[in-house]
């Protein structure tokens, strides 16, 4: 299966942790403790995402261009 790459967006929260949106996902949100777990939370996330779409036979979101 080829490898998809998307951009996280991670935003510190005033109560503490990180927010993360996957911009080319979207409604693709999640949240962690530390940026270390909200990456790690960010990939379940966008793998549950991915899934999700397939199931639907939805298109899957593929950003070119971007390194």
């Amino acid at each position: 299966m080829k490898q998809l790459n998307y951009t996280l967006i991670i935003k510190p929260e005033p109560e503490g942790g990180f927010t993360v949106t996957v911009p080319a996902l979207p409604g693709c949100v999640t949240y962690g403790a530390t940026v270390e777990e909200a990456k790690s939370m960010a990939t379940d996330a966008i793998g549950a995402y991915l899934t999700s779409l397939r199931k639907h036979r939805e298109p899957i979101m593929v950003v070119h261009g971007i390194t």
